[in-house]
């Protein structure tokens, strides 16, 4: 595995706002998953910035590419950049997990403009974005389809399956994001289910494989404006990252993979650690 330090990578103003957008969600609904949501931020907003194709006015525009989050957990990070890029009001992060608002704790198909699938039950997202790549080939359209994972939901004999069909097809228009923060809900991945050589088993299954600092935004913009890494391969960008990045007392603690209850002190000081970062 290679080294990288992501730890001591420094966040702008813009990964500051869409951190304190994750915290905001909190703050209304009292709980969710941020340590997850955190580690996403800058591969999310990379994606929406400078790589995907898409018109958040009309959200089902048919030459669009498809961004599916299969990490569904990690969806305030999702709902912070398609609020920002006006997919819909941001006031809808007010009703974040309340019975009047579209925001869930895992992200819908149909309900939330710009969510391809309605993910969360881990393991599922790589699979349907082959339908969707695959459709693309079939109907000679040019769109590319983007599915990030985390490294915990590799675990899943799901994912694997899917990688392997990947590469049979030859879906160089299928890019895979793993969210490798080297953490799971109750322990380390490598405690619980080793996942290294990680990136030569991607290569095994037919991927060109890339590894990066995953809270490097220019590391992250150069490597997707390149894909396919490889002709007629699946590609995957292991973007090596941190659980928790930003909020100091939340980096690498698992205590707060899933939080609710939270108290304004709290609040206050998620806010005050991301300022001060």
């Amino acid at each position: 595995m290679k080294i990288f330090h992501s730890n001591k990578t420094k966040l702008d103003e813009r990964s500051k706002q869409l951190r304190k957008s994750i915290v905001y969600m909190m703050e209304k609904a009292g709980r969710g998953h941020p340590a997850s949501a955190l580690s996403l931020v800058e591969v999310l907003r990379v994606l929406y910035d400078h790589i995907l194709a898409y018109d958040s006015n009309n959200p089902e525009w048919l030459e669009r590419d498809r961004c599916i989050l299969s990490k569904g957990h990690g969806c305030m990070a999702l709902y912070a950049i398609l609020a920002d890029k006006g997919f819909f009001p941001k006031n809808e992060m007010d009703k974040f997990c309340k019975k009047d608002g579209i925001l869930g704790g895992h992200p819908e198909r149909k309900k939330v403009p710009g969510v391809e699938a309605s993910t969360g039950s881990l393991g599922h997202g790589l699979s349907i974005g082959i339908g969707m790549a695959l459709n693309a080939k079939i109907d000679n359209n040019n769109y590319r389809v983007f599915v990030i994972t985390g490294d915990g939901e590799c675990n899943e004999g799901s994912i694997w399956e899917a990688a392997l069909c990947a590469g049979k097809h030859n879906l160089s228009n299928l890019t895979v994001l793993v969210d490798y923060n080297k953490q799971q809900s109750y322990g380390s991945t490598s405690e619980i289910q080793e996942l290294e050589p990680f990136a030569n088993k991607w290569e095994s299954f037919g991927f060109a494989v890339k590894e990066i600092d995953g809270h490097d935004v220019n590391t992250l913009t150069k490597s997707l404006q390149n894909i396919p890494f490889e002709n007629n391969k699946p590609n995957v960008l292991i973007c090596h990252t941190i659980k928790g990045k930003g909020i100091s007392f939340m980096e690498n603690n698992l205590s707060w993979h899933h939080k609710s209850k939270l108290s304004f002190q709290d609040i206050q000081l998620m806010y005050q650690s991301i300022e001060d970062y």
